[in-house]
């Protein structure tokens, strides 16, 4: 297990506010599962920003396989990381726990700056 795999457990259940309101925190669930196709990297994961009422406004998780396109022509990926962003799902190429992190503060400050939250 890599060094940040090891960082990132411990955050396991934890809740985080993240502006002196408290309109907006995270959630961090990660927990060891036996790698598989679906899960290459040996982890379950959901790392998410809420506003005050609970809604998800990111999220980047491994809980379901991601459909692109519709239809009979609609395709799935084997693998099972993406991230949610508002309303949209995209594939998300998972390289190690570090990257997982700095993708997810990434997109979490983008969010709060177009919604004029300054940190």
């Amino acid at each position: 297990m890599s060094r940040t795999t090891r960082a990132l457990l411990p955050l396991d259940g934890e809740v985080f506010v993240i502006e002196p309101s408290g309109n907006h925190w995270v959630k961090f669930e990660v927990k060891r599962v036996a790698s598989s196709p679906e899960r290459p990297h040996g982890l379950r994961y959901s790392l998410t920003l809420h506003d005050g009422k609970g809604e998800r406004l990111v999220g980047f998780d491994n809980a379901h396989p991601v459909t692109s396109g519709s239809g009979p022509g609609a395709k799935q990926t084997a693998a099972f990381d993406h991230k949610h962003r508002l309303r949209t799902i995209r594939p998300y190429e998972y390289a190690d726990a570090a990257s997982l992190l700095a993708d997810f503060w990434k997109e979490v400050e983008a969010v709060l700056a177009q919604r004029g939250v300054k940190l």
